[in-house]
């Protein structure tokens, strides 16, 4: 089994480490001696190349790395994302790039920037005066699929832990969010909800980075990856995650202390 990973615009949306999830879906994969790659997907790749991830990874940027993203993601390269989605391939997007898949993002200066449609959310910068949303945060994850899948495989849907540092506030329309804010901002400060989740789409503010804190989420991409790829359901061989799994629970305690 081989999984190709795509990482978006990796010099332009890496902000707090978010390459740190690509990292840590890359070992876990070879840790259990499965066939992985990683694959830029930027300005220069073509539309061929574009297609060939089978797990899609996004990080987070500043409002001018952004808005290049967001000019550049259109077209052939726009459809691709919005059919691999939608067919379930599965992805995490973090802090920026949740925008990316959403409606729009309106900056605290400049225009109203298109994004790509494939989540029925909004973002929006309340304005430069504005104080940021800074800080840890935990949320429960909300969709019944994934936490059921997350109790099937662990015996457990466990809290998720994670560091926000967002100006724009993001608003749901008809999406499910991903989670339940226990301790935090999450998507706006004001309804008690943290990113978003569609098919197999992970869209969340949490960072810093995500999937090492939460190395569960990132075992369920790699089954969800495979599943669709070769469609055929597998059971991942069981990581000694007691030093992670530690380090969260020390985190959740700080958070909610």
């Amino acid at each position: 089994m081989h999984l190709t990973i795509g990482w978006l615009y990796p010099k332009l949306m890496s902000t707090y480490g978010d390459r740190g999830n690509v990292i840590c879906l890359e070992r876990r994969c070879q840790w259990r001696n499965l066939d992985v790659s990683v694959l830029p997907l930027d300005q220069n790749t073509d539309v061929k190349t574009f297609q060939e991830f089978d797990l899609i990874v996004g990080g987070g940027a500043q409002d001018r790395q952004q808005e290049i993203v967001m000019r550049d993601l259109q077209g052939k390269k726009a459809e691709i994302m919005k059919e691999k989605i939608n067919q379930g391939i599965p992805g995490v997007f973090t802090c920026g790039s949740p925008q990316l898949l959403g409606k729009y993002y309106e900056p605290a200066m400049g225009q109203k920037i298109e994004g790509l449609g494939i989540l029925d959310l909004v973002t929006k910068h309340p304005g430069q005066n504005v104080p940021r949303c800074i800080g840890n945060v935990a949320f429960d994850i909300v969709p019944s699929i994934l936490a059921n899948d997350l109790e099937e495989m662990f015996g457990e849907s466990p809290t998720v832990v994670g560091f926000e540092n967002h100006g724009g506030r993001t608003y749901l329309g008809d999406v499910s969010p991903l989670g339940k804010v226990v301790k935090g901002y999450g998507n706006n400060g004001e309804d008690g909800f943290e990113g978003a989740f569609y098919q197999n789409a992970v869209a969340t503010y949490a960072h810093g980075p995500l999937l090492p804190k939460n190395p569960f989420l990132a075992d369920w991409l790699i089954i969800k990856a495979i599943e669709q790829k070769y469609h055929q359901k597998i059971t991942l061989i069981p990581l000694d995650d007691t030093l992670a799994n530690k380090g969260r629970k020390a985190m959740l305690k700080k958070i909610l202390a």
